[in-house]
């Protein structure tokens, strides 16, 4: 870039343009602005990697080149191989990649809303109300009506988790409270749902209690087709609301004091984040059970590698929680070789550490 001298220039030169002018503080942001863009273009291609390490991962192991022939239609690779990759092996990656990014996209926006760095789906009872929708049906047999049968779990979690949002929402509206209240409905819903949840395991015969149990580990095993495409759409319809909301996010991190004073309407930006949260969570967890800790440890991972420049930030949580589900997906099998364990417990293994750390990183700061 050329820089002019303003003092050589002569009287009634005209304007300068801005890029000609040399200023630190511009410089500086120009730089800023490179290196995010660089890390969410490293985070999309750690993706991508990770995506293809989880084709390549499975009883039937496949070399790398293997997996990326047959996923890009190459001559040459056996018809079973073509249809390991594409019928069984990519439907359950591309689930991954998506719950993951939908629930690290909802933590992001729930650990802003609330002003809480522990927040997470998990946080306001999301979790329970889908296994106690999902355990309904599963031993009871009640669920959404004219559903048919092998979408009744799927229906029924999906409507709890999202009643609980709308429960808390009106609870929250109520009180007029702040964060703070949200926090305690949350803790007060998850409790409720938990305790319900137990007492239909204590009624439920030993069949309909396994299914429950597996229900609420967590896996990708029924992933299909119609469920990946079902997430992605509501993924692509929610995440461009929330990137337009990143400016009053960003906003809000400063206090909402200050967001007020720059016209953030703050008792409606949190109403619609906590309407997308709920949409989010409760999409993702209908098909695959409970998932813990992606939506805690993605928003983290981003914030550090980002900022709080919520512009940033939200691609980079989903990008993020993306590339730590389809990860925890190839752990699960590899961990114990010719078992598929339920990833639910392999990311609350991964969770855990990072959920002590940021305890004990709070307790310090206090």
């Amino acid at each position: 870039m050329r820089v002019i001298d303003l003092d050589s220039l002569p009287r009634g030169a005209g304007p300068v343009p801005r890029h000609a002018v040399a200023h630190p503080a511009l410089d500086a942001y120009d730089r800023l602005l490179r290196r995010r863009l660089i890390i969410l273009v490293g985070l999309a291609a750690l993706m991508a990697a990770s995506l293809l390490f989880d084709l390549a991962m499975g009883p039937a192991g496949l070399p790398l080149s293997t997996a990326w022939a047959a996923l890009t239609g190459a001559d040459g690779v056996s018809p079973t191989v073509t249809v390991i990759v594409w019928q069984v092996r990519l439907p359950i990656a591309l689930m991954a990649l998506f719950v993951g990014a939908a629930l690290s996209l909802a933590g992001a926006e729930m650990q802003t809303i609330l002003d809480n760095p522990l927040a997470s789906p998990f946080t306001l009872g999301v979790s329970a109300a889908a296994s106690f929708g999902a355990a309904i049906a599963i031993v009871l047999g009640i669920g959404v009506p004219f559903l048919p049968p092998a979408l009744l779990v799927t229906g029924n979690a999906f409507l709890f988790a999202l009643g609980s949002v709308l429960l808390l929402q009106f609870l929250s509206s109520r009180s007029r409270g702040g964060p703070d209240s949200l926090v305690l409905f949350g803790i007060g819903l998850a409790f409720t749902f938990n305790a319900l949840l137990t007492l239909v395991q204590f009624v439920a015969s030993a069949d309909a209690l396994q299914q429950v149990v597996f229900w609420s580990m967590g896996s990708l095993a029924r992933a299909n087709w119609p469920s990946v495409a079902a997430l992605a759409v509501v993924v692509a319809a929610v995440a461009p609301f929330a990137l337009a909301a990143s400016w009053r996010m960003t906003a809000l991190r400063l206090g909402e004091e200050r967001a007020r004073s720059y016209g953030v309407n703050v008792r409606r930006l949190r109403a619609f984040s906590l309407l997308r949260i709920s949409l989010l969570t409760a999409t993702a967890m209908s098909f695959v059970g409970t998932i813990g800790f992606v939506g805690l440890v993605g928003p983290h991972i981003a914030r550090m590698l980002i900022g709080e420049d919520h512009r940033f930030f939200l691609p980079a949580s989903a990008l993020t929680g993306a590339a730590v589900m389809s990860l925890a997906s190839v752990a699960s099998k590899s961990v114990v070789p010719g078992v598929l364990l339920p990833v639910g417990i392999v990311t609350s293994l991964i969770g855990l550490p990072v959920f002590f750390a940021l305890i004990m990183r709070q307790r310090g700061r206090a």
